[in-house]
């Protein structure tokens, strides 16, 4: 599992080399896809340099759950605890009775930004979709980007290190709290992901007890405790 230690990193350099940019140590993802960046584990002395160069000046640069500190003259911006979480069992609860189920696309971009800004389940961008396989749960209703009723929650995959599979952006909207959608989301891209050989795996807050109760309840159990981290480029 230690390909899980720098998880973008890691992605980056396999499933989502397309999404890549680079210089010299440090890589990021394209920025309308993911706002990630890594320059590895023990970046070397001109790592930082090489990010500022990629990112520019007075840019953020989230590293996610990267150890190694930036030097001095970068400016702290967020500093989040966290738990690194992966699946031990497979928990596949039932579909919510009179609501659909279904893929997320191009369409339905405008819908999962609002449903992302009402609920703040973490960083999400126009292109964010083509990390992975993204799915919603609608009211069944007409209207909706993608031919149905008002999305109501949704949850995709996201970072892709060898082996693996990141479950991400669980949300659910806060009239359709308390149905069970956000764990049936996860637990349908949990099963898609172990059906293709690969691992499922996520990340929470250390302070969103309800999400880490729920991950828990689904199989998965807690790998490392991680510190999600934010600065601005000199």
């Amino acid at each position: 599992m230690d390909v899980l230690d720098d998880p973008v990193g890691a992605s980056l350099g396999g499933a989502h080399a397309h999404l890549a940019r680079r210089c010299g140590e440090a890589v990021r993802y394209d920025p309308e896809v993911a706002s990630f960046s890594s320059v590895g584990l023990a970046p070397g002395p001109g790592a930082w340099d090489d990010l500022a160069g990629l990112l520019g000046s007075g840019e953020f640069a989230d590293l996610f759950s990267c150890p190694a500190p930036p030097p001095a003259r970068w400016q702290a911006e967020f500093v989040l605890e966290g738990h690194q979480l992966v699946q031990e069992r497979q928990v596949r609860p039932a579909a919510p009775a009179g609501l659909r189920v279904v893929e997320l696309g191009a369409a339905d971009v405008p819908e999962m930004l609002a449903l992302v800004a009402s609920t703040r389940p973490g960083p999400f961008r126009p292109r964010t979709r083509e990390l992975g396989t993204y799915l919603g749960v609608r009211d069944g209703g007409p209207g909706g980007g993608g031919g149905g009723g008002a999305l109501l929650a949704m949850a995709g995959e996201r970072l892709r290190p060898p082996g693996f599979t990141e479950v991400s952006a669980v949300c659910t909207a806060p009239e359709a709290r308390g149905r069970g959608l956000a764990a049936h989301l996860v637990g349908e891209l949990a099963a898609r992901i172990t059906a293709r050989g690969e691992r499922p795996f996520l990340h929470v807050a250390a302070a969103n007890t309800g999400a880490l109760a729920l991950y828990e309840r689904l199989g998965f159990v807690r790998r490392a405790d991680v510190v999600f981290r934010g600065f601005r480029t000199p």
